[in-house]
């Protein structure tokens, strides 16, 4: 006996979303290179903006010290997993029937004078 649930009824388990899909390994990927490159590409920049502020060495030495833990910030932002997406599920909601609000007429029993 198996136990997974009837795929041909559909009953037994939760019907999985579009919405709830994670993203396909390629485009996580992508998105993980792409901030490593962007991390790794501001690095050069501040250092040759060291470089050109040698004349004021606080700018500098605050450019140089800035430019150190790039790479290692990048290397922990790459591999880190990237957020679910959070988008608001729009769920199909039947029409809720209710009770009428008009007032119904009560019998009341034949006993009372």
């Amino acid at each position: 006996m198996t136990t997974e649930p009837s795929r041909s009824t559909g009953r037994g388990a939760d019907p999985v979303l579009i919405t709830d899909a994670q993203r396909s390994y390629e485009e996580e990927l992508a998105t993980r290179k792409r901030r490593y490159k962007i991390m790794m590409g501001m690095r050069i920049p501040f250092m040759i903006l060291a470089a050109v502020f040698y004349q004021i060495p606080w700018l500098a030495v605050t450019l140089l010290v800035i430019s150190i833990p790039l790479p290692w910030i990048a290397v922990l932002i790459a591999n880190d997993r990237l957020p679910l997406k959070t988008e608001k599920v729009n769920r199909y909601r039947g029409e809720r029937l209710e009770l009428e609000s008009k007032e119904h007429p009560v019998i009341e029993s034949g006993n009372n004078p």
